[in-house]
This record gives structure tokens, C-alpha cells and sequence, in this order.
């Protein structure tokens, strides 16, 4: 839970609509070069120079189980996503990465399909439209040092494109007393749950609300039935992130949540407004009280 460096995303928006054809780049210290867009504007995509070069891509889009992906890996993005427009009827959405140098090569963009594909399969947020994991082309160790350099900016800004199925959600493990130790910003909270025996304890780190491992958990969602949260819920439980734990569950590890209502309601298993809900360990102040004591001193 360290201090984090800086970094900047520059986002053009190609038409000038933010629902149009846009591309990423992290200026000064990245050459690559991510381009997205909607499938009814893949003529005007595809007539751009970049997408002549070798490069990766993703293809965004669902079918009748859910939410679909497809990564793959091309000497020329432009024949290889015409090929996939004849040939694929459900995506939706393209993303496609290149050097803007041009120094990507067959290799390298295998590799990076691989690492993708695996990183991916590995957080299981979507289901990949891929066969099997590609094995790891053979490269020289400053090659892959320079790949793996190359991936970390990719996953910078992916998420930053509301493409999150390359971020997990768990978090390493951070002991509570250390937390305590280090007198960090955040404080620990705590949600009590009398009625159900529920015990949860949650520290705040980068905007994510972190729920500590061994933390409890209704069994099962007695919240109004097609809740967003009560899919959240499932998922959990489907992942193996809530654990059998007698009549409960537990957290099998931190999950990061994006707020603390996210939190308290798939710890309670209904909805619940986790500003009110989760409390300063040792103490009655809730989070909202918290929140706006850390105002004080903003003038």
C-alpha cells in the first residue's frame, strides 16, 4: 500500500464524440499505440495507417451465455479484422494495439497474445472465445524484459478504456495489524452484522474498498431478487472468492470493491448502504462520518 508513481494517459477522440473511434497512448515513454472501435465504423479503422502493422487486438462483444472476448495476434491488423468481420458475427467492439515505430514483430506479438490470453483465463471475468493458451514463442531475455514492459503499459491502459477483465479484483494479502502499525490514511472498518452473525473487516487503498480475507459473508443472497449486487454475490461464491464457512462464508482472500455499499451488501447479502454500514475499528464513527472528517482540512 505504498505510494504510487504518477503516469499519463493521452486519449484523442478521433470524431470528437466520446462514444466514437478514439486512441491511447502514454506519451514520452511508450511507442505503443492502442486504437478502438465500434464495429460500424471498422471501414473508417481500418483505413488508418497504424492498423497495416503487426500488432495485437481484442474483439469485445457476447453471444447467448454472456459476455464474449477473443485476443489474437497478426502481422497485418488490417487483413486479419476483415477476416474476422466475414467470418465473426458477435463483436461488437475492437481494440486494436500496435507500435507506432513499427518494431513489433511475429514473436514479439505472440508473446503478448499468450500473456494476455493467460492473464485473462486466470482472473476469469469473460469468457474467451480463444481454444487453448498459446505457448511462449522463444525470445531473448532482453526481448522479454522489453515485452514485459511493453504488456505493463497495455494493462495501464486497458482499464482506463472500461476494459477491466485484465484487472483482478483480489488483492495480495495485508495483515490488520499492520495496517494499524504503519498509521496509514485509511483506518480499519469494520461491519457488524449482529442478527447473522457476520464479522467483516475492510481497509481503503488506491479508491478500492478492500474486504480482508477471513471475512464473513451471508451464504446466500436474500436480497431483492436481479439486484446487480446479488449477481456480484454469485459471482463470488462461482469464483471461489466466498468459501463455505458453516452457515456463513468467508472471504478466501481481499477483494477489492468499488465502493462500500458494493461491500457490506455482498457481505450481508442484500442491499445495504455501506456508508452507514461499516464503522472505524474501536470506535462508532461510520465510513460517511469518516469521509467527511478527512474534509475538514480541505480549504
Amino acid at each position: 500500500m505504498g505510494t504510487a508513481k504518477g503516469r499519463s494517459l493521452e486519449l484523442f477522440f478521433i470524431n470528437g464524440k466520446p462514444d466514437g473511434m478514439l486512441t491511447a497512448q502514454v506519451p514520452f515513454k511508450w511507442t505503443g499505440h492502442v486504437l478502438m472501435t465500434r464495429r460500424s465504423q471498422i471501414k473508417e479503422a481500418l483505413d488508418r495507417k497504424e492498423t497495416s502493422r503487426t500488432g495485437i487486438y481484442i474483439l469485445l462483444g457476447e453471444n447467448d451465455d454472456g459476455p464474449l472476448a477473443y485476443i489474437g495476434e497478426t502481422e497485418e491488423i488490417r487483413e486479419r479484422i476483415k477476416q474476422h468481420t466475414n467470418k465473426k458475427d458477435w463483436w461488437d467492439t475492437a481494440i486494436l494495439i500496435t507500435d507506432s515505430d513499427d518494431q513489433l514483430n511475429k514473436a514479439h506479438v505472440k508473446y503478448l497474445e499468450s500473456r494476455l490470453i493467460d492473464i485473462a483465463r486466470t482472473i476469469g471475468k469473460v469468457k474467451l472465445e480463444n481454444g487453448t493458451t498459446p505457448p511462449l514463442p522463444s525470445l531473448t531475455e532482453a526481448a522479454i524484459c522489453n515485452m514485459e514492459g511493453f504488456l505493463e503499459n497495455v494493462l495501464l491502459v486497458l482499464p482506463a478504456l472500461r476494459i477491466d477483465f485484465f484487472l483482478a479484483d483480489t488483492r495480495p494479502g495485508i495483515k490488520i495489524e499492520k495496517v494499524v502499525e504503519q498509521r496509514l490514511a485509511s483506518p480499519v472498518f469494520v461491519l457488524h452484522t449482529k442478527k447473522h452473525g457476520i464479522h467483516a473487516t475492510a481497509v481503503t487503498d488506491g479508491g478500492d474498498f478492500i474486504v480482508q480475507a477471513g471475512s464473513q459473508a451471508k451464504a446466500e443472497w436474500t436480497g431483492m431478487k436481479g439486484h446487480t449486487y446479488m449477481g456480484l454475490h454469485n459471482e463470488l461464491v462461482k469464483t471461489g472468492v466466498l468459501v463455505e464457512d458453516g452457515k456463513l462464508r468467508k472471504f478466501s482472500q481481499n477483494y477489492a470493491f468499488k465502493s462500500p455499499s458494493a461491500a457490506a451488501a455482498v457481505s450481508n447479502g442484500r442491499a445495504a448502504n455501506g456508508r452507514r454500514a461499516w464503522k472505524v475499528m474501536g470506535t462508532n464513527q461510520t465510513y460517511h462520518e469518516w469521509e467527511i472528517e478527512r474534509l475538514d482540512g480541505v480549504e
